[in-house]
């Protein structure tokens, strides 16, 4: 069977999202580890929505990380700031509902809807407040559902850490909660990628793979043509299809993970005097993600429709 063929009976198998009027449509970026680039496919997406004509807001439940930004309705994470930025709109703690702000020795400051709630322990986070940040993720993702007509949500490390997925809030949990189709970025750069993608599906529960719509290879480098066994292997071998293989992009100027900055920051997510530099960095970002996705596909498995797309074939590549 052709790799055309096969990738077209992949995507005529994949499931279609629900049709909530007045709910916005989600999609989710998960990875099959940390630092893959979900924080970066999900910006760019963010800006291409809105390039597109969408309403559109970041998501993650919870974020972890020594830096933050100060919104008019309090902290935040940096990144989930830089993605509402691309999205251009004004970022609310409903972004990131859960800080947790390391202080050492497993304690961490916990900001909830923005306002601190006091230092805790990990174990004490985990026995008695995981009840209460569901509720507070749930409350702030349905008031960005009614408010924007699409969410990108962000998930963080992998999915299927065995230890801690039964106090998962991040990642699988949340998708169901949205009704999101899952996309899984993996990054190609350090090798093992086949591994990764493949064993992240098969330690998933098996309505949480039903849940995966595609497959993103980030950070390539070198011929493109080389690697196309690699995407034959991966939708032959786990039923996914290959959405696309993001090059390695050199100088963005965009932070991919909250360690580009320290502390707390307030107004914009960069200074001013860099406000045309990254809006620029934002543009590139979505013109080479616009290339190397099937963007298409993406707004189709969503539910979205555009009628604009920068003048693109909207059709997918099928």
């Amino acid at each position: 069977m052709g790799t055309d063929v096969l990738r077209c009976l992949l995507i005529e198998q994949l499931p279609r999202p629900r049709s909530d009027a007045g709910v916005a449509k989600a999609v989710m970026f998960q990875g099959t580890s940390s630092s893959v680039g979900k924080t970066i496919i999900s910006t760019a997406l963010c800006r291409i929505l809105r390039q597109d004509g969408f309403k559109v807001a970041p998501f993650k439940a919870q974020n972890m990380s020594t830096n933050s930004f100060l919104t008019l309705s309090g902290e935040i994470s940096v990144a989930q700031a830089i993605q509402a930025e691309a999205a251009g709109v004004l970022p609310t703690s409903d972004i990131n509902p859960v800080l947790l702000k390391p202080c050492g020795d497993m304690i961490s400051e916990v900001v909830v809807q923005g306002k601190p709630i006091g230092r805790l322990h990990a174990g004490e986070y985990r026995s008695r407040y995981v009840p209460e940040f569901k509720k507070a993720i749930s409350q702030s993702y349905r008031r960005l559902s009614e408010d924007y007509d699409a969410v990108v949500i962000e998930g963080a490390g992998s999915p299927v850490e065995v230890n801690l997925k039964d106090r998962d809030i991040v990642n699988m949990r949340v998708a169901k909660m949205a009704h999101a189709p899952v996309f899984l970025v993996a990054d190609i750069s350090l090798g093992g990628v086949f591994a990764s993608i493949v064993g992240t599906l098969e330690l998933l529960d098996k309505d949480e793979r039903d849940m995966v719509a595609g497959l993103i290879i980030n950070k390539f480098r070198g011929d493109l043509s080389l690697f196309e066994p690699g995407v034959e292997f991966l939708e032959k071998k786990t039923g996914k299809p290959v959405l696309g293989v993001v090059p390695y992009i050199p100088g963005l100027g965009i932070a991919e993970e909250d360690s580009a900055t320290q502390g707390t920051q307030g107004g914009k997510a960069h200074q001013a005097s860099d406000e045309q530099q990254t809006e620029a960095a934002y543009d590139r970002l979505a013109q080479v993600v616009r290339q190397t996705l099937d963007i298409s596909l993406i707004y189709s498995i969503a539910g979205l429709e555009s009628n604009t797309c920068n003048g693109l074939d909207t059709s997918p590549r099928c």
